[in-house]
């Protein structure tokens, strides 16, 4: 079996390693009967996109999380959102021919989900989603077109919720839809652990930090940064609750050349670092008091690390976090995120229920699944 999975950002690197992870476990456990013992059962190959392609967004994700070199590099860069897609569709069409894959995998809500997604549509090969059904409803977000997209070409729909089954049966997507929990909860709870201790403690120090005394923040969504007066809005409710307790924000190169752009001014309250890599990201999450975030991906993980988010979004794709206490959607009003972040803070903190994303078993369900489609 040949498959071919498709990423480009950092959050798609997370939910490939656990992938990788569920193939060479798989293989082990078929082992080589009836094939040379360097032939594996499932051949994977991955192609990046390079949609995201500095060392701290992209080159140290690789290195911890054990996935290894691309097998094919597009190396597309920034560019405007037709651009990009092109670029990548042109790149990734010719490897789909070449190779000839049994299965093309895509992930997630990128602009490397969608280009992956159209290249492989109508090659003959079965095109897996995973983290599909997903909705926000706001259908000004490049990233809802995307995953609409990607949901209604793919043959097999990995859902990393039960809701997300219940909006593919909303649009009429019932074959090939399978329930498998999140596979960003596997690659969390397997990091975590290779981060406890003395490793975390290191971070801390590193940064100056007290656990539980601190705010992270990361802000880059399109529909925030592209917009002066939201971003605006978010950066001086920032700045004010650094008032209240220190605030980290590890600035996007997108958002930091916005506010250069529209000139607003320094933040004197909160201290800027350069993005991170992953485990200096999760061990920051993991012991901060509050989470303020616009990103899908940091939403939950703070839900799965037990720390409170105010989502700084007038909706989201994964209610469950909202339903269960553990996060507050607070638009882009500086006084409603402000207000928000007082009631996670002052309030008792909500216990998260992670079986409600598929309790850390999410990767080996899909390569099983996989594996039986395209034997």
């Amino acid at each position: 079996m040949k498959w071919l999975s498709v990423v480009g950002a950092r959050p798609q690197f997370v939910k490939v390693a656990a992938v990788c992870r569920a193939v060479a476990e798989f293989n082990l456990s078929h082992g080589t009967a009836g094939r040379s013992a360097s032939e594996p059962v499932i051949e994977h190959k991955l192609l990046h996109t390079g949609q995201h392609y500095d060392r701290n967004m992209s080159g140290a994700f690789f290195e911890q999380l054990g996935l290894p070199e691309p097998d094919f590099s597009l190396n597309v860069g920034s560019a405007s959102r037709c651009v990009q897609v092109a670029a990548m569709i042109a790149g990734i069409a010719p490897v789909i021919e070449g190779e000839r894959p049994d299965v093309v995998i895509v992930y997630g809500d990128t602009n490397s989900t969608l280009a992956g997604a159209l290249a492989a549509s109508n090659s003959g090969c079965i095109l897996a989603h995973v983290e599909a059904g997903l909705r926000s409803g706001n259908r000004r977000m490049a990233e809802e077109i995307n995953r609409i997209v990607a949901d209604h070409v793919s043959g097999l729909l990995f859902c990393p919720t039960h809701n997300a089954v219940e909006n593919l049966k909303r649009e009429g997507i019932d074959r090939g839809v399978h329930f498998t929990g999140d596979v960003m909860l596997d690659a969390l709870l397997r990091s975590v652990e290779m981060i406890a201790g003395e490793t975390m403690d290191r971070i801390l120090i590193e940064f100056g930090l007290v656990r539980d005394g601190y705010c992270l923040a990361t802000i880059h969504r399109a529909e925030n940064t592209d917009d002066p007066a939201r971003l605006t809005a978010i950066m001086r409710a920032l700045d004010l609750l650094g008032a209240r307790l220190p605030v980290v924000l590890p600035l996007h190169p997108r958002t930091r050349r916005k506010a250069d752009e529209y000139g607003i001014p320094a933040l004197g309250r909160v201290r800027i670092i350069e993005p991170v890599p992953y485990f200096e990201m999760l061990a920051l999450e993991k012991n901060a008091a509050l989470i303020v975030t616009d990103s899908g991906g940091v939403q939950r993980e703070a839900f799965f690390l037990g720390v409170p988010g105010v989502i700084v979004r007038d909706e989201t794709e994964w209610p469950e976090i909202v339903e269960q206490g553990m996060g507050r959607l607070s638009g882009v009003e500086t006084a409603k995120i402000l207000s928000a972040a007082d009631a996670l803070l002052s309030g008792p903190r909500a216990r998260p229920d992670p079986a409600a994303f598929g309790g850390g078993h999410a990767a080996g369900k899909i390569v099983s699944i996989l594996a039986g489609a395209s034997n």
